[in-house]
């Protein structure tokens, strides 16, 4: 029988990193454990934590040739019987570093308690008549529908594809809930708008006020409902520069909020979620909001997903109908998220302009092209000072990619544009109508990682104007870490919607192009998607899903079971 590849053999063969084999060594030291099966398996959890998953499942093979897998069944058994008790858990034939089989329990725990809270009372008369004025005609049922579900029950979870009506659900229902509460409490609600990140707040608190000019509100119910702030999840806890995975609001110092609304909620991680969860009072009201077809978090968890497969139908509702995209671009979304390889090719190969597919042989071409005459318009609008017209051409178009480095990354491509436009600015960095991301957090400046914005002169120097509610103008001095953004990964463009996107595949062999990560590209768009690929592309790329290994489906489900 062939022994079981060790931890060094699978770093030579890279499906382990060396900082995956120092940490295992690490916590080794801590436990006493010289086992190699043992250290292999917690090898492998830490490794999990890093793509994305809450555990390890022994039985997922990476089938790395000339490597022999461990008998999964042998394998469980030696880390029972090994001294890692302390930092590796099995549970349900699964591996959990012990820091995240807590947030996991903590977290399904508490969204278990508040399904099995009693639903806050209404006045019925009330609900309907402003539901019949909120959401009238036979366009809007089935956001009638949410919002109705979202203002009966404490905790909901409202789902769907851009463009469905998520945002104008969450606007009614509010409307809905300071209605109920200024006539049984007689003050308004308290509400915290908030998401995971701060470009993603700030589209929020847009959207919001978007939709509050829309729906047929009073004066009243409008001014406030435009006048709501968003903030990220790390503001609305409480950022602790002294302890980066607690906050100053935890079960001992709960939230004040009556209503917490998540957007973007499959962009946070599992600790952001579960930290949440333990500073809301139970009686607060909880509307988790996003698409679970998207893209994960960068950091462990994928929650919006799991809870979405696993929790009760009373407590998740799905809205299916777009009413955003062109008809093109809503059908190549709907057969990627479907895995229907076949429609979505002969969507991009119909001819219809709105959504292209162009051979990598064309890639230069098209890409300058496209490029570079917007960012000459934004440099003649940066010189210009005219910050508005900037920040409206750079959301015209984007390019997007599933690498932040390599020959189809966003670095390199960000880098050949500033090289066509040197002849027209120079070599200095900070260059009228350069359009910058940040890439780092600075909290007390309110500036946020994924933050976009365009460089103005302002009377003989320049400043970054950042797009947002409101606009900021920051001196370049003040910000933290930026990058130039003419092309932005897709994990980045979460969050943000473009008139026309272009899509950049890294071809067939890159293990990051996903179904997930397509459909996440395709749908940054409004009006119309060129991807550059090959069919081969598009057909390995929805064939291959994230598999990132959880166990709060199933918790969700066994504590649904056994009330």
């Amino acid at each position: 029988m062939t022994a079981p590849a060790t931890i060094d053999d699978f770093v030579a063969a890279e499906e382990l990193t060396t900082g995956d084999a120092l940490m295992t060594a690490r916590l080794a030291r801590l436990t006493g454990e010289t086992a190699p099966l043992p250290l292999l398996a917690l090898a492998f959890a830490v490794r999990a934590v890093r793509h994305g998953s809450t555990c390890f499942d022994p039985r997922q093979d990476p089938e790395v040739p000339g490597l022999a897998w461990p008998d999964p069944r042998a394998w469980l058994d030696a880390v029972r019987s090994s001294r890692l008790g302390r930092v590796l858990l099995v549970e349900h034939d699964l591996l959990y570093l012990d820091r995240y089989r807590e947030l996991e329990v903590a977290l399904c725990d508490d969204l278990a308690a508040r399904a099995a809270a009693t639903p806050p009372a209404l006045d019925e008369e009330r609900l309907v008549a402003d539901l019949d004025r909120l959401f009238p005609g036979a366009d809007h049922l089935d956001q009638r529908a949410a919002a109705e579900r979202a203002a009966r029950v404490g905790t909901i979870v409202l789902t769907g594809g851009p463009g469905t009506g998520k945002t104008t659900t969450v606007a009614g229902v509010l409307a809905i809930l300071q209605a109920q509460s200024l006539a049984t409490l007689g003050r308004p609600l308290r509400v915290a708008l908030t998401a995971p990140t701060g470009k993603a707040a700030a589209r929020m608190r847009e959207a919001v006020a978007a939709t509050a000019a829309r729906l047929d509100l009073t004066p009243d119910e409008r001014e406030w409902l435009t006048a709501l702030p968003a903030s990220t999840m790390h503001r609305l806890l409480g950022w602790r520069h002294d302890n980066h995975t607690r906050f100053r609001h935890d079960r001992t110092r709960r939230l004040p909020h009556d209503v917490v609304v998540v957007d973007e909620t499959s962009m946070a991680s599992l600790e952001n979620v579960a930290r949440l969860l333990e500073a809301l009072r139970p009686d607060t009201r909880l509307i988790l909001v996003g698409d679970a077809d998207q893209l994960a978090s960068v950091e462990a968890g994928a929650v919006l997903h799991d809870v979405v497969a696993g929790w009760s139908d009373q407590h998740v509702v799905r809205l299916i109908r777009s009413h955003r995209f062109g008809a093109g671009i809503g059908r190549l979304a709907e057969a990627v998220r479907d895995g229907d390889a076949d429609t979505a090719v002969a969507l991009l190969t119909a001819g219809d302009p709105t959504i292209r597919l162009v051979d990598p042989a064309r890639a230069q071409a098209e890409l300058e092209g496209t490029l570079l005459p917007l960012a000459r318009d934004l440099v003649a609008a940066g010189r210009a000072g005219d910050a508005a017209t900037a920040l409206r051409r750079l959301g015209g178009h984007r390019l997007l990619c599933a690498h932040r480095d390599g020959p189809t990354g966003a670095t390199t491509w960000n880098d050949h544009v500033t090289a066509w436009l040197r002849p027209d600015v120079g070599y200095d960095d900070w260059y009228p109508g350069r359009p910058v991301l940040v890439t780092r957090n600075d909290a007390p400046l309110g500036v946020f990682n994924g933050d976009g914005g365009v460089v103005v002169a302002r009377d003989g120097h320049v400043e970054v104007v950042l797009d947002g509610d409101p606009v900021r103008e920051l001196a370049t001095s003040r910000l933290p870490d930026v990058q130039t953004g003419y092309a932005m990964t897709i994990h980045r463009s979460q969050g943000s919607e473009f008139e026309h996107v272009t899509v950049l595949l890294p071809g067939p062999d890159s293990r990051a192009m996903t179904r997930e990560l397509l459909y996440t590209a395709i749908t940054r768009s409004v009006a119309a998607v060129t991807v550059i690929g090959t069919t081969e592309d598009i057909r390995t790329a929805i064939g291959r899903r994230v598999a990132r290994s959880s166990g709060i489906a199933e918790r969700l489900a066994a504590r649904a079971a056994v009330r």
